[in-house]
Parts: C-alpha cells; sequence; structure tokens
C-alpha cells in the first residue's frame, strides 16, 4: 500500500501504470470473490485497493 506522499512524488505516466497494476488487482479480487477462491483473511484488500485507486485519480486529477 502506497501513501499519499509516496504517490505524489511519482510522475503522471507512474500514476497510469501504477492506476492499470491497481485495476488489474481488483479485477482479480473481484473474480476471486465470485468464484469463491478468496480467503476470507483478505476480503478487506478490496477495499484497500479500491481507496487507493481514488487516491490516484485524485492526484491525477489535481495535476491537470
Amino acid at each position: 500500500m502506497a501513501n499519499i506522499n509516496e504517490l505524489r512524488g511519482k510522475s503522471a505516466e507512474e500514476l497510469n501504470a501504477h492506476l492499470t497494476d491497481l485495476r488489474k488487482e481488483q479485477f482479480s479480487l473481484r473474480m476471486q470473490k465470485a468464484t469463491g477462491q478468496l480467503p476470507p483473511a483478505k476480503t478487506h484488500e478490496a477495499r484497500r485497493v479500491r481507496r487507493e485507486i481514488a487516491r490516484v485519480n485524485m492526484l491525477l486529477g489535481q495535476s491537470k
């Protein structure tokens, strides 16, 4: 999990690459949950990814 200060230090290209990785991770978690393969101990990961996506989008919006 990257905190906001680490994300602020990245360029727009790096943030877009990180956003792509986060979306892939989010999709993977969603599919694991739908098929019943997500362990109960990792259910919080979807929330963490969703919030980090929001942080990256906020920073991308501020840079324009």
